[in-house]
């Protein structure tokens, strides 16, 4: 796709059940569009999803269209925005972010402040409850990916990052997305 190219972004929910997914795609590429970028999870019954999609103009207006009729037919609440992919003012180069610790509120705002005061973009992020093995203790993880300014000094910021994950007992790595 073109960096010019209009595409469509689709935010929708629902009760979660079999071929939903299969519906919901299938409409899709009916209208002459393609899914770019996608992430789906079925959260506690519920399913959730947000995509970007791609076509031709006249393709996009007739996904547009169709997007009441589909949201009755699947049983969603759909919201949809025409956009163009973002263009950073710099280089950015990506990094994961894994962290785990006991659970507690508020660590997501927590990370989320530390790399906003550092004008860093969360580009995406996971989180995830889980048992801890042997104990049963609640345990939360975070995955998130961010994107590094090219001109940031990267051994003072993941020493940093490291330092506040101590002060606040969570465990993390930070290191350079693999492909």
């Amino acid at each position: 796709m073109s960096n010019d190219t209009e595409s469509l972004v689709i935010t929708a929910s629902g009760e979660d059940k079999i071929g939903l997914v299969e519906g919901f795609t299938r409409r899709i590429s009916e209208s002459g569009c393609n899914i770019e970028e996608s992430r789906m999870a079925a959260l506690g019954g519920r399913f959730a999803l947000l995509m970007r999609v791609s076509g031709s103009w006249d393709s996009l207006a007739k996904l547009e269209a169709r997007m009441p009729s589909i949201a009755e037919e699947l049983g969603l609440s759909i919201t949809q925005q025409r956009t163009r992919p973002a263009r950073p003012e710099k280089p950015l180069i990506p990094y994961t972010v894994e962290v785990a610790a006991l659970d507690q509120p508020g660590i997501v705002n927590s990370l989320a402040n530390f790399f906003a005061r550092l004008h860093i973009n969360i580009e995406a992020l996971d989180t995830e409850t889980y048992p801890a093995p042997h104990t049963g203790a609640p345990m939360f993880a975070v995955h998130m990916t961010v994107g590094i300014p090219a001109d940031a000094h990267i051994a003072t910021l993941r020493g940093d990052f490291l330092d506040y994950c101590d002060d606040q007992n969570l465990d993390a790595t930070f290191e350079p997305v693999r492909m």
